[in-house]
């Protein structure tokens, strides 16, 4: 069964290769480093005592990441680690993120999962141990480490019943994948289930990582000046938006009562949608700004009834400035996203009805207090204008929040503990 998936990587290539170009026009990261993406590499890197190889796929992953691997560094001070992605906006968050730790981090992208590829990237770096973040699983990957003797885990797993329906429905390639993977540190008791069904022999419960994100003190006060270019009015905002739900709010928002000078502040989840998104709005007649449109020390117009979030690296500063959060990916059948960033920022939290991706940490925010459930986009609205008419609910619920995102801490030090008998 392999060996088809490896073929089929093969005959696909040059697709792949021509989509990575095509995508290029709008993400010009799409059309750098190939060589890497071939598991081609220049010179061998810097002698070190050892290599830990750490995969997060996106900017979500990436960001989750963080405290593990400030604590991967902490825990083996001789150690560098290679930090590999697949997409150009979560190698430029990894650069943000980890410029602090110097030549002990090292970027790379992902090699394409043909076989050859990634043992050419096992070779080159000569990792001792790799570590997939949430929920990747690479055939060939895992069967090159397990030939070069190179431990796998996957941190903070997640797995949903709907992604174990089609794991299963692949048959022995995952299953083959799934017995090769060392260690699995999942972030539930049903996550761990569900992995188990799988094949993986070593399952632990871990927690999300999630919660142990640090909010920068640097995000904190470019979310005080964006407030204060905003100004004493009500912050709606939409975060992390999917193609088809913009709309939605949009039209939503123009049936909507708001309080009065009220401002909606959307921010898509794919920057490059962030043009198709400005002519959404200003299709609806609605005065629109962009976050990459205003200066230091400009405000945002009276006048304005959209803002949008136009920018990268700069979730958590949105999240500062508002009053209540929306998550989005949760309107339409996508999953949802991660609650856990506006909740530990003490924001109350809104989300719409398929959070299927995390639906376990959506269900407890709800039973504290501190996130609610809306039904659809007019739901979504009516709910925000009860919240933002009402200073004490919101507060209350915000409290709530930020209590639920304290009490779920400390899943970074039980993955440490579980690694370290691969790593010694």
């Amino acid at each position: 069964m392999r060996l088809l998936y490896t073929l089929a990587w093969w005959l696909a290539l040059p697709l792949v290769l021509a989509r990575l170009w095509l995508r290029g026009r709008q993400e010009p990261g799409y059309r750098q480093h190939w060589g890497e993406r071939l598991g081609f590499y220049g010179r061998q890197p810097a002698p070190a005592a050892g290599t830990i190889w750490l995969h997060a796929v996106s900017v979500g992953e990436t960001r989750a990441a963080e405290p593990l691997i400030d604590a991967l560094l902490a825990a083996w001070p001789a150690c560098r680690i290679v930090l590999t992605h697949m997409t150009p906006t979560g190698r430029a968050t990894g650069k943000a993120l980890f410029a602090k730790h110097g030549a002990r981090l090292v970027q790379s992208y992902l090699p394409y999962d043909t076989g050859a590829m990634p043992a050419r990237f096992i070779r080159h770096f000569a990792p001792r141990i790799c570590i997939l973040m949430e929920t990747e699983v690479w055939p060939n990957l895992i069967h090159q480490c397990n030939r070069y003797k190179v431990p796998v885990v996957l941190a903070n797993a997640r797995l949903s019943q709907r992604s174990l329906g089609k794991a299963q429905r692949l048959g022995k390639l995952i299953a083959d994948a799934a017995r090769g993977i060392t260690l699995v540190a999942a972030q539930t008791q049903d996550d761990a289930d569900r992995v188990r069904q799988l094949g993986v022999r070593d399952v632990v419960v871990t927690g999300s990582i999630k919660f142990d994100v640090v909010v920068p003190e640097a995000a904190l006060a470019t979310g005080a000046a964006l407030r204060a270019a905003i100004g004493a009015r009500p912050v709606l905002l939409c975060a992390s938006t999917r193609e088809g739900e913009e709309q939605l709010i949009l039209d939503a928002y123009i049936r909507a009562s708001l309080p009065a000078h009220a401002l909606l502040l959307i921010v898509p989840r794919h920057p490059q949608r962030f043009d198709e998104v400005e002519k959404l709005i200003a299709a609806q007649s609605l005065a629109v700004q962009r976050r990459s449109g205003l200066g230091q020390d400009d405000a945002v117009a009276q006048g304005t009834q959209v803002l949008l979030g136009d920018s990268m690296g700069e979730m958590f500063a949105y999240y500062a400035a508002c009053d209540c959060a929306f998550v989005g990916g949760s309107l339409l059948p996508l999953g949802g996203q991660n609650l856990i960033e506006p909740a530990a920022l003490g924001k109350p939290v809104l989300i719409g009805p398929h959070t299927f991706n995390f639906a376990l940490v959506t269900e407890q925010a709800i039973a504290a207090g501190g996130a609610a459930l809306v039904a659809d986009a007019d739901a979504l609205m009516a709910q925000a204008s009860a919240l933002l008419q009402d200073p004490a609910r919101l507060a209350s619920m915000g409290e709530k929040a930020l209590a639920f995102a304290s009490q779920h801490r400390g899943a970074t030090p039980r993955t440490i503990a579980a690694i370290k008998p691969l790593l010694p």
